[in-house]
């Protein structure tokens, strides 16, 4: 396991962190196979009655770590870590909470998409930038963008890359409720989610979200486009000039 992901397991809620305060919870392989296999795990462990994600003060996560994308490129299973997880994700039949405190980029956006509660601070931001990177959209959220918040909202921020304060994910439905307590408060929806008949939670949840096998086939086919875009001369460009910063 990574040490930059944490697992706790008290009160019916598998609480996942991310912590690596230093690069702004940026995710790199390891982190994902950490990531993949904790979730996995939380949904093996019949104690476990809701799934908790949570960052550091200032960032739930900056995104990918683009040296990985430029390993990506010249692997021989490129974004296989990151594919495993986002499968396992897709396929979660418990409920999903997540609070967000600061930064929240790409994946550390997409991510939420796939939670049931999202809490926030005031001074959270949420931002896609695929497009400036030469990429493209991936998590499904190409498919979960636009099923929550309409087509206009979604092109505006996994396309046009608009960044968005907590309010405005909010409004777009990205976020259930914004305050300064948002981990407290969705520490307390957990173990409240935890604590009903977990069957009829399951069955709930599943009957409000897009079925795993669409949204598995929705992440390979983003997965293709972004596995191509990778090795284009105006991603390679973006991560030169991203890493010259």
């Amino acid at each position: 396991m990574s040490p930059h992901v944490t697992v706790k397991v008290a009160d019916g809620v598998c609480r996942i962190g991310i912590e690596r305060p230093d690069k702004k919870n940026a995710l790199d392989r390891a982190m994902y196979e950490a990531l993949d296999k904790a979730l996995a795990q939380a949904e093996a462990d019949d104690t476990v009655g809701c799934i908790l994600f949570t960052g550091v003060p200032g960032a739930f996560s900056a995104g990918n770590d683009i040296a990985d994308f430029v390993a990506f490129a010249g692997s021989d299973r490129p974004m296989g870590e990151l594919l495993d997880f986002l499968h396992t994700l897709a396929g979660i039949g418990k409920p999903m909470v997540a609070a967000v405190d600061g930064l929240a980029i790409g994946i550390g956006t997409t991510l939420l998409l796939h939670c049931d509660l999202v809490y926030s601070t005031p001074r959270s931001l949420f931002r896609t930038p695929f497009s400036d990177l030469g990429i493209v959209p991936e998590a499904a959220s190409s498919l979960l963008g636009p099923l929550a918040m309409g087509h206009q909202r979604a092109f505006a921020l996994l396309v046009m890359g608009e960044t968005w304060d907590a309010a405005a994910a909010h409004e777009a439905g990205i976020v259930y409720a914004v305050s300064e307590s948002a981990e407290a408060d969705a520490v307390a929806a957990a173990r409240k989610l935890a604590a009903k008949p977990r069957e009829a939670v399951r069955i709930g949840r599943a009957l409000l979200r897009t079925a795993p096998d669409t949204v598995r086939e929705r992440i390979g086919l983003e997965a293709d486009h972004f596995k191509e875009r990778l090795r284009s001369r105006e991603a390679q460009a973006a991560f030169a000039a991203f890493l010259k910063r």
